[in-house]
């Protein structure tokens, strides 16, 4: 199968193949595509795809590199004929290396195919149901090995996908084609006087009805169907280009007047949401009110009115200020915490021209579509009449997201070119699942969904079933699952799906909305609705991780080189004690109200640990002096996502309490790879065997010490991993919320013996592409 080693082959391969949908001009185009780049990749003589036809019996040569070109779309074989029938009769590989001779070998003339006795083929699926066969032929008499056999499986299931997608696409050309065919056909029948206009009206029709699909971030389950409501911020006034300025004091008292009625919104919006969901939800809010009343920030736009900028333009500068320090985080549930400042500027601003009563009204159940849904929208918009939402902006840590997903509204965000290619007359399909986006759907795909929206109503309410059951193998271990979170507002959808407790609470956000640090009192205050929110389960409270990627506008740090290995996280919290020593206060203070454990970020020495220790001792002292209630016997924690933790681990564990392996950092920093560079993106790879190895070095020594170890990270949404990570002996979790009902559901299907058998087997291959191919044929046999 060529020089390359397999498991190159097979990542480079799914790489460039899921690209190829979108270079090719229609499905011929893409199949002849892969067959191509399969056989080069492969390094086969012959590579060939067979797709199933509408009656379920006919397969059909589709595609070729190898055999004689004239044979494609002319070879049919009835499934109960040939070797490839064989392959979706059986729906599993067939392989032999000498075809002629097989039972079951046909032989059709005009293929040529003759040459070749070596055959592999592998069935292409959707669902359960084959659709095709990909095969792979050489003149070579030869046996497959198990390695060849596990990459090409791989790689026919993701061309599964590719030629379900690129069916779809066709279908979609094909009704455009014969719309526009029938359109032409009735021009000839069209009276010798049609005016222009009536010309013109047919054109805005034709283009009103054409089908198109978009493709998008899912950010909330679940499928929706409906037309329009377009939100054209465009239209709004924003203040930017405003150049008539008023007297200072004029200024200054638009200003306090704007900011005044801002305020009064602010406190409306957030009662509303208390009504119509929870307090947790409308915290948010809360937060807003608080920049609001915020005195340095008050100050900064005052500063500039009395500098001659005008009111409108020296909010913007101000609020840009802090939208472009969050926008330039790394940490994407950070960065669309901008989103929260440009809403309050759009606030301000409204109130300032007098339009700050105005509110988005739908009149009729509807799917909205923007550019962004900022909270404020969220707030005022009747829930009951948004089927769905479709934005251009956004991640799924945005707050339409947040929202969606607590009012169970599917969404599906980053969307680019919505708004240009939709009219208020189409109809959308909104699929919150694969981030999928139709525009005029036909008659095929509203079927197909119609059958989808009825088999995800039956997973969900399977997944809904496992809310209140614990995460335990067929065998009897248990699995804690926890949520990440970093708002007030996390608190209700982590309980929603399951959550066992908080694994990771990221406490940066209440530092990044203020102008100045937050007190003692703000802090403790905060902590404490988070236990309450949480008990009597534990909640992992993570001390500020600022540094790097995540800066605090009111404290300038050194420019840096390279600054993710710089001064950041525990580093800048032991240099600045009076910072560290106030946010520790506050978390002893809440203590007795729930479970808390603390944990201290990117430590890489003993030291630290010893220097941590003395800090939070005295803290503990001053407040005991000072009569304040601790809870005894807080649990004390590391993460460990640097080499250097991983290597002196049988060090550190004999200070702390717990191990929480971060996995996004601890892949980053292991293979030298920025995650956020497209550059070396393909090296931050969570299959590198460096990763799973430091991991299970990690878990082993925690294990031999009798102290607990979780992880938290991406790895620990995904399923598989998540069944693999268990095998290494982990059995806590912290993910993101939305991901615990999926994870559970993986984790019940298995034995936690062959979950071992899995990470045992996957710790012996020796590189990235064995793994995960081992890994993509494991997660299919177990139904992951």
């Amino acid at each position: 199968m060529g020089e390359e080693p397999l498991e190159t082959t097979g990542l480079r391969t799914l790489e460039d193949i899921s690209a190829l949908i979108l270079k090719s001009r229609d499905l011929p185009d893409t199949l002849d595509n892969i067959v191509h780049l399969v056989a080069k990749r492969i390094g086969s003589e012959v590579c060939s795809i067979y797709l199933l036809e509408e009656d379920g019996k006919t397969l059909r040569l589709a595609a070729t590199k190898g055999l004689s070109k004239t044979s494609v779309g002319k070879i049919t074989m009835k499934t109960t004929e040939g070797l490839s029938g064989l392959v979706v009769e059986e729906k599993g590989i067939v392989s032999t290396d000498n075809a002629p001779l097989h039972p079951r070998y046909k032989y059709f003339p005009e293929t040529r195919e003759e040459r070749f006795h070596s055959f592999l083929g592998i069935p292409l699926m959707q669902r359960d149901d084959p659709i095709g066969v990909i095969i792979i032929q050489d003149r070579e008499r030869r046996t497959f090995r198990q390695e060849e056999v596990s990459t090409l499986a791989t790689i026919a299931y993701q061309i599964s996908s590719i030629v379900t997608n690129a069916k779809l696409l066709d279908s979609i050309r094909q009704k455009e084609e014969e719309r526009e065919r029938l359109e032409r056909e009735l021009e000839k029948f069209k009276a010798i006087g049609t005016s222009a206009e009536g010309a013109r009206s047919a054109n805005r029709r034709k283009r009103e009805k054409r089908s198109l699909l978009l493709m998008g971030i899912p950010v909330s389950a679940g499928f929706s169907r409906g037309k329009a409501a377009i939100i054209d911020r465009r239209s709004e006034h924003d203040g930017i280009g405003v150049a008539t300025t008023r007297p200072r004091a004029e200024e200054r008292t638009r200003f306090l007047s704007a900011l005044e009625k801002a305020k009064i919104e602010t406190i409306c919006m957030e009662k509303r949401v208390i009504e119509l969901l929870s307090k947790e939800d409308a915290a948010i809010f809360h937060t807003h009110l608080m920049i609001l009343e915020d005195r340095g920030f008050i100050a900064k736009i005052l500063d500039l009115i009395d500098q001659d900028y005008g009111t409108a333009r020296a909010v913007g500068e101000v609020v840009a200020h802090y939208v472009n320090a969050f926008s330039r985080m790394d940490d994407p549930y950070l960065r669309e915490r901008s989103a929260d400042m440009e809403d309050i500027r759009r606030r301000i601003i409204a109130c300032l021209d007098g339009s700050g009563n105005s509110r988005l009204k739908l009149r009729e159940k509807r799917i909205l579509i923007a550019q962004e849904i900022l909270p404020s929208d969220m707030a005022t918009l009747d829930h009951e009449k948004i089927l769905g939402i479709v934005t251009e902006k956004g991640d799924v840590n945005s707050h339409a997201a947040i929202m969606a997903k607590s009012l169970g509204i599917p969404a599906v965000v980053g969307v680019e070119g919505i708004r240009q290619n939709l009219g208020l007359r189409d109809e959308v399909i909104i699929d919150g699942n694969s981030g999928r986006v139709y525009i005029n759907p036909t008659t095929k795909i509203k079927d197909e969904y119609e059958r989808l929206e009825l088999d995800f109503g039956i997973k969900r309410r399977e997944l809904e079933e496992l809310r209140n059951l614990p995460a335990v193998t067929l065998d009897g271990v248990e699995v804690a699952l926890k949520a990440n979170i970093g708002l007030v507002s996390d608190i209700p959808i982590a309980l929603t799906n399951g959550a066992e407790g908080v694994g990771l609470y990221r406490t940066e956000f209440p530092y990044m909305t203020r102008s100045a640090f937050p007190t003692r009192s703000e802090q403790f205050t905060l902590y404490r609705k988070v236990l309450e929110g949480f008990a009597p389960h534990t909640v992992t409270i993570r001390t500020l991780d600022i540094g790097g990627d995540k800066t605090l506008p009111y404290f300038p740090m050194a420019q840096e080189d390279n600054p993710f290995m710089g001064w950041r996280s525990i580093r800048v919290s032991l240099e600045r004690e009076d910072i560290f020593r106030v946010q520790l206060a506050g978390i002893l203070m809440a203590s007795p109200y729930g479970e808390a454990r603390i944990m201290f970020p990117m430590v890489s020495s003993i030291g630290e640990i010893w220097q941590i220790r003395k800090i939070l001792d005295e803290v503990r002292e001053e407040l005991e002096r000072e009569g304040q209630p601790i809870a005894p016997g807080i649990s004390f924690g590391i993460m460990v996502e640097l080499p250097a933790a991983v290597q002196t681990a049988h060090i550190l564990i004999n200070e702390v309490d717990f191990f929480s392996i971060g996995t996004n950092d601890l892949i980053q920093y292991t293979m030298a790879a920025d995650r956020n560079n497209p550059k070396v993106r393909k090296y931050y790879d969570p299959y590198q065997p460096a990763v799973l190895h430091s991991i299970k070095r990690v878990v082993d020594v925690a294990l031999a010490a009798g102290k607990p170890v979780s992880v938290c990270g991406e790895m620990a949404a995904d399923p598989v991993m998540a069944v693999l990570l268990l095998g290494m002996g982990i059995r806590e979790l912290s993910l993101s919320a939305p991901s615990i009902p999926v994870v559970k559901q993986a984790i019940r299907s298995v034995k936690a013996g062959t979950a071992r058998e899995m990470a045992d087997h996957a710790l012996s291959l020796v590189s990235a592409g064995a793994i995960r191919t081992y890994l993509a044929e494991a997660q299919s046999s177990l139904g992951l």
